[in-house]
This record gives C-alpha cells, structure tokens and sequence, in this order.
C-alpha cells in the first residue's frame, strides 16, 4: 500500500459532502437491517410458515421489478439528490405504520405485507438514484475508493441493523419500528443538506426507446450484462437470507438475538474486505470476481451444513466478505463502464438484477424448504452458486480479461 493511495483515501474521507452521502447510505442499510429482523420474526411469530419467510422478499422485489423503467429514466432526468432524501422521508413514514399497527394491536399478516409493498415501490425509486447520485459528488479518479467506503457504510450498517433488531424486537415488538422510523428521517436531512447544484438536463420526449434505454445499453455492453447477471444468477441460487428465522428457531434452537447475529455476520466479512479494498489495488480483477462468486457459494454449502451456532455465525463471515468482494469489482466496473446520462437507467437495470438475485433467491429458498427442508435447499443453492461462477467464464469470457480498476477512467475501456 502506497503513501500516495493513502492520502488519496483519506481526502475523500474528510470532505464534508461525501461524509453526508456515507453516514446517509450507514442510516439507510442500519435501518434496512433492523426493520428486516423485525418484521420477518414477527411474520414467522404469525404464521410459522418459511414460504412467507421468502414472501417477504417477493412483496418488495415485485414494485422494482415493475416500475425499473420508469425509476431508471426519473434518476437520468431528474434531480437525484430530491429523489434520495424524498424516498428515506416516504420510507419513515411508512415504516411508523408498523408503529401504530402494533401499538394499537391490529398486526397480521395482510397488513404487513401490504406495507412492504409501498415501501418496495419507495425503495425501486430510492435504489437508481442513490446509486447514481454518487459519481456526481466525487471525481472519477476517487470513484473507486468512494465506492469501496460507500460499500463499508453499507455493510456497516448490515452488521449494526439485524442486532439492534433483534435486541429492539425482544425488549418490545414496536420499538425496532420506531428506531426504522427515526433513522429514515435523520437519514432524508442529512441527503437534503448536501451542498450540490443540479443542473437541469434537455429531457428528451418520453418514449419507449428511451424509457428502455438501460436494457438495450446493457445488452450491447456485454461486459456489463456480464457482470449485472453473474450477481442475477449466483444469489438466485444461493439466496439463504430468508431462512435464518428457520435456522435460529428451529435448528440452531435460539432467538431473535441470535437472528439478528446471523444477519449481522455477513457484513461483518463485508466490511472487513471492504475496508480493505479502500487501500489496495486489485490485480486480474474479472479472474477475482468469478472466484469470490465460487468461494461464496462454497462458504454457503458448509454454512447449511453447520448446527453450532459459532460456526454458523463464522462461515456467514466468511460468505459475505467473498459477496463483497466480488460486489465491489461489479459495481465499479458498472460505474466506470457506463456514460453519466445512463447512469440512472444502467443502475436501476442493475438494481432490477440485484433485487431479482435477493428477492427471488429468498422465495426460492423458502419454497423449496417448505418442500425439502432448510438444509437441503441452503446446500442445493450454494452448488448452484458454484457452478453460476465456472459458467460465466465460459459465457462471457471477457470477464476474465478486466486486470486494474482503478486505471481505468474512461467508459470506452469498458466494452
């Protein structure tokens, strides 16, 4: 590690404005964390069912999965700053829902779901934008360091979030409601009170073309359908989030405590990697990527095999430090590779694909241990993952050919 690479960090590390961009997307993923252990512990409380478990996802994928064209051409054409601090102010207000429908005694499952619902609709508006909005408050020579300590704010916040989920669901089943709700609304200031000047753009005619644009500039990107789908396919298969209520209750023989460590201890590895990639180059970058995407799937298969809850807790370490690795080269291969008018667009395509890989790898999950059993359906993702990685190569083999990111400044090294 490089004196010169060090100052470079710690630059965008103190400059105010990115500090508010970071401690914005902390709030957000701390806050993601804890509404998630709460409300997929009280659904399974309620039911006792895992397909809800993996329901759960579905309800917040489906909005994202509708509305991806319409939110991907609102972030290219519109202020992305409003769109993000308006999304975290919509999200604490549906989040007090929760609030008042325990307080007043008048939770079910319908009710639940049906909020999750609208605040999947917020989060499809949220995900392009704030994504987007990053390249336009640091320099494209500090990109890759912003996004690896946006990726640590993130994963912060994955490891903080389920814990105080699970502490704030046993002391009272509101109060991690309302600690959502608060942490949403710091969240929407702190976006609102960054000093950045939008400049309206020359918004073309509404028209299918341009609406879809992020599908077709995708598509003749095959370096970006490449990467946008390996993360599509991989966590398709080896989605395993769902099932953790199942694991803590019912395997491991434990609480909402436990819940919300297991939740926590991917982004514990998460974060560990993360701060590491905030200081080191990579080499062979597309190479790295595939292999992270296999140790990831392989880390889940023994994983679903444990029954100690100390081991289980340290191969989810082990999965989420392998995800975020190969997350990091994902996403800054996407910002690097794509023009600042499709940046809206490409990411809300991406978001699409992400959601898709969580959501539905979570439904996956569930319904296939309500029909096999947890075990077999966690293993049987993790091979799957696997073997995601060894066809990839194969399939899009320019992958392996990307070496240095953070060389790479211009979108046409990107092809």
């Amino acid at each position: 590690m490089s004196i010169f690479r060090l100052s470079k960090v710690a630059d965008i590390t103190f400059d105010r404005t990115f500090q508010k961009y970071w401690l914005a997307r902390f709030s957000s993923s701390l806050c993601l964390g804890t509404l998630s252990v709460c409300v997929s512990w009280q659904i399974y409380d309620i039911s006792r069912n895992p397909l809800h478990l993996g329901l759960v996802g579905l309800t917040q994928f489906i909005p994202l999965i509708l509305l991806v064209v319409v939110t991907g051409y609102c972030a290219d054409n519109f202020n992305r700053k409003v769109i993000f601090s308006f999304c975290l102010l919509l999200e604490a207000l549906l989040t007090f829902l929760f609030v008042i429908i325990n307080v007043t005694d008048n939770a079910n499952i319908l009710i639940l779901f049906i909020i999750l619902l609208f605040i999947g609709i917020v989060r499809a508006f949220f995900s392009p934008a704030a994504a987007a909005f990053l390249p336009n408050i640091v320099s494209k020579k500090d990109l890759p360091d912003a996004v690896a300590l946006s990726a640590v704010a993130w994963q912060s916040g994955t490891i903080f979030g389920p814990v105080f989920g699970g502490l704030l669901y046993g002391v009272s089943v509101f109060a991690g409601y309302l600690f959502t709700s608060i942490g949403l609304l710091i969240g929407s200031i702190l976006v609102f009170s960054i000093p950045y000047i939008y400049k309206p753009k020359l918004k073309k005619t509404i028209s299918f073309d341009n609406l879809t644009g992020g599908f077709s500039y995708v598509w003749k990107k095959k370096i970006l359908l490449g990467v946008i789908s390996l993360d599509l396919f991989a966590v398709l298969m080896a989605g395993a989030v769902a099932l953790m209520p199942v694991y803590a209750r019912d395997i491991l023989d434990t609480g909402p405590l436990t819940l919300g460590l297991l939740r926590s201890s991917p982004g514990v590895g998460a974060i560990i990697v993360a701060a590491g990639l905030s200081f080191y180059s990579i080499q062979k970058a597309g190479k790295i990527m595939l292999y992270a995407v296999a140790l990831f799937g392989l880390s889940t298969i023994f994983y679903g095999l444990s029954t100690n809850v100390a081991l289980s807790i340290i191969l989810l370490c082990f999965v989420g430090g392998f995800d975020m690795l190969s997350v990091y080269i994902r996403d800054i291969i996407i910002q690097l590779g794509t023009e600042d008018s499709m940046r809206g667009r490409v990411n809300a395509v991406n978001m699409m694909f992400v959601g898709a890989s969580n959501e539905l790898g979570d439904f996956r999950a569930g319904l296939m241990a309500s029909g096999i059993g947890a075990l077999p359906a966690v293993v049987f993702g993790g091979v799957g993952a696997m073997g995601i990685a060894a066809a990839w190569g194969f399939v899009f083999p320019d992958l392996l050919k990307i070496n240095k990111l953070d060389k790479k400044d211009k979108s046409d090294d990107f092809k």
